[in-house]
């Protein structure tokens, strides 16, 4: 009898249809410049993030998480290719991705998954290989967003992150097929700058100061004039844009802002967009913040310090936003019965400084911009409460998630599918060291260095390369600060020596010619 049920199956097509439905779900949330330092399942320092959390804590936390190219559009392009920048042709974010070339979603897609994009993309063309999609435009604005959907562009009032998040829950409510697995990305403006939050979190961490890092004010000395000839040094922030102010004259916008050549208006730019309800409790927020600066006109270091304390704030409260609707996803899927057959990834498209060197933004090789939080959960394989130190990259996600659906990777993709980690955080053979390369420079913002580089669980070799040639080596275990350039130190020759043909292996590995030909 049950043979011939498994012929009738298997004639008919239904068999097919029963092996779909019984494939993972899932659900890949990104967040664009979360810090590492504002999840608490990493540091409870700052903030407290307990739908975040939950990920990690009923799967997996990865310790040593982290990307190849340090700025928004470069890593999109990464996680969806499965290959480095210099192979999938989007090194910068004057780029435009290549919609034709291979892609993760388009394999699951072709194999059965049901693909929706919604949220940021930031790749300059549509996006291709989802069923549905729905983007914001360019960075998206952080209320009454526009979002382009299917081709088509629309202005939906509300908060960005309650807006996206609508929009994921609506699709997988009223859009995708119940008889085929899904595949959604729920990626998020927030906490991108200017920081703008939501009413509903304007008053938090008001009763307290936060701490200031240690190396807020530093001097990078022994390192190279990379550190120091950047642009993206807190004290330069705008006063309006940045700040919040309602600037008396515009003349006071004098922050360089990391862009020389693009001056803002002030805040007044963005609440045009606003409804009359969301102006007012803005104004009623922001309004004494900009009357008891100009009252109090600090100045030097505690200007310096004013800086840092507001825009911190507002950085956080956004992420709080994020982490709320986190939760309302996982709600959602708990609801509906689908959590437990679902791989939910929660990550950001790279790091972020919070103030560490003075700075604010990512592009350095150094630990904040580098490394990335990432949690995952997934009860079929991975048991609550797994850690992994194993070093995981945003170029591994195209294999993870092909290989949770059931499907070889391709070949040519470059990196990594993290299953083998998943039972107990550590794998037989696992990568000893990652490859870095950043290209955004003299282009764009900040004035970050063009710089290659290779990491260890222990140490750090940059070379920055252009109008430079400099390098630094950092001893991760001695030094996690990264303000001690051991490059040329007598007892750190040898080392140094061992790490350059490791560097050297890793740039034939991953063919970046253009490195390997720079001495």
């Amino acid at each position: 009898m049950l043979i011939r049920l498994l012929s009738f199956l298997l004639c008919s097509g239904a068999l097919s249809i029963f092996a779909q439905t019984t494939r993972p779900n899932i659900v890949f949330i990104m967040t664009d410049d979360h810090a590492r330092a504002a999840v608490s399942a990493y540091d409870t320092t700052l903030i407290h993030t307990p739908n975040i959390d939950r990920i990690g804590r009923e799967g997996m936390i990865f310790r040593n998480a982290c990307v190849t190219n340090s700025i928004c559009g470069p890593s999109r392009a990464v996680l969806l290719t499965g290959k480095y920048s210099h192979i999938n042709g989007f090194r910068d974010n004057r780029s435009r991705f290549d919609g034709a070339q291979q892609t993760f979603p388009k394999i699951l897609r072709a194999n059965g998954y049901y693909t929706a994009m919604i949220g940021k993309w930031h790749l300059a063309t549509e996006p291709t290989g989802f069923d549905y999609w729905n983007v914001l435009i360019g960075q998206g604005e952080y209320y009454n967003p526009d979002l382009i959907e299917m081709g088509d562009t629309v202005r939906i009032e509300g908060y960005a992150t309650d807006v996206v998040t609508d929009i994921a829950i609506e699709t997988l409510e009223k859009r995708r097929p119940r008889n085929q697995p899904f595949c959604l990305f729920v990626h998020q403006k927030a906490p991108h700058r200017n920081w703008m939050p939501d009413a509903k979190h304007f008053s938090l961490f008001d009763d307290r100061e936060l701490p200031l890092p240690p190396t807020l004010f530093d001097d990078y000395a022994g390192r190279s004039r990379a550190a120091s000839e950047q642009d993206m040094r807190i004290d330069d922030m705008w006063l309006g844009h940045d700040m919040k102010l309602f600037l008396r004259e515009p003349a006071e916008e004098t922050g360089t802002g990391g862009k020389k050549s693009w001056t803002p208006m002030g805040i007044e730019a963005n609440l045009k967009r606003m409804t009359e309800a969301q102006r007012q409790a803005w104004e009623a927020y922001y309004r004494p913040i900009t009357e008891a600066f100009y009252r109090d006109k600090p100045e030097g270091r505690a200007l310096s310090i004013w800086k840092y304390q507001r825009y911190l704030k507002d950085y956080l409260r956004c992420v709080a936003s994020v982490d709320d609707n986190v939760g309302r996803l996982l709600d959602y899927l708990e609801k509906t019965g689908q959590l437990d057959n679902t791989i939910i990834v929660y990550t950001s498209d790279q790091g972020f400084f919070l103030g560490e060197h003075g700075w604010y933004d990512k592009r350095f090789m150094y630990e904040p911009s580098l490394t990335i939080p990432l949690v995952m959960r997934f009860p079929p394989k991975i048991p609550a409460g797994t850690v992994s130190d194993a070093l995981a990259l945003n170029l591994d996600f195209a294999s993870t998630f092909l290989d949770v659906a059931g499907i070889t990777p391709p070949a040519d993709m470059q990196g990594q599918s993290l299953v083998p980690l998943m039972r107990t955080g550590k794998a037989k053979g696992w990568r000893k060291s990652m490859y870095y390369h950043y290209y955004e420079y003299p282009y764009g913002w900040h004035d970050v260095k063009k710089h290659y580089g290779l990491r260890t669980q222990r140490y750090k070799l940059i070379h920055f390369y252009n109008d430079i040639d400099a390098w630094e080596l950092y001893d991760l275990k001695r030094d996690p600060g990264e303000t001690e350039n051991r490059y040329g130190q007598r007892k750190y020759r040898r080392l140094t020596k061992k790490l350059k043909r490791e560097l050297l292996r890793l740039q034939m590995q991953y063919r970046d010619t253009e490195a390997m030909a720079r001495p």
